[in-house]
């Protein structure tokens, strides 16, 4: 029997097609649903006080954009300043500082949040080297306080003529605001971007 010349031609291709579909597809799935972060992983790096907010899944982005992947986990942490020395992580309260007053030392004790919200984090590692953020000494810890979220994900962000990966925070609010934090080079800003009521 004969094939037609073509269908030569066309085997190949396909193969080659199929075989970057699925590299992307492991990618998209990669960056989705992160392995190994669980209470185990985050009290290794931020302390005992620290646990996962499972209701919340992990992201896995290049947020200060050195082409090597962090990731931002949400947690409930009950006293973020303890652990700081031994575990060499930062804790910020943008939120609070875009408001006038961001200092955590201050912030962590004067909170407005309900007693149920005050726990609530995010916690950031910007990975080092080919592990990444699961790196044993990552390029830098961050503890995020007083924001109070329902849901995070991790999307494109442009500001000024840059693009830029940037968090999107859904806020336990009455006005369902919604929020963006992103690093600036040197730190990480907190903007509102308006209600969902709108």
């Amino acid at each position: 029997m004969k094939f037609p010349r073509f269908i030569f031609v066309l085997a190949p291709l396909l193969v080659c097609l199929a075989l970057v579909s699925s590299a992307k597809a492991e990618d998209a799935a990669k960056s989705a649903a992160p392995a190994t972060v669980d209470n185990a992983f985050v009290q290794k790096a931020f302390g005992e006080d620290c646990t996962v907010n499972t209701a919340v899944p992990a992201q896995v982005a290049d947020l200060d954009g050195d082409g090597v992947d962090d990731i931002v986990i949400a947690a409930r942490c009950t006293n973020p300043m303890i652990n700081v020395a031994e575990h060499n992580y930062t804790v910020i309260d943008p939120a609070s500082a875009f408001y006038g007053l961001g200092d955590p030392h201050i912030t962590t004790e004067f909170s407005t949040l309900q007693p149920e919200q005050r726990s609530l984090a995010l916690l950031i590692i910007h990975g080092a080297g080919k592990e990444a953020w699961k790196s044993d000494t990552p390029k830098a810890k961050f503890l995020i306080v007083n924001l109070a979220y329902k849901n995070i994900t991790v999307k494109k962000f442009q500001i000024k003529k840059k693009t830029i990966e940037a968090i999107y925070v859904e806020e336990l609010s009455e006005d369902q605001m919604t929020s963006v934090i992103m690093w600036d080079g040197k730190k990480y800003r907190y903007e509102p971007l308006g209600s969902a009521m709108q």
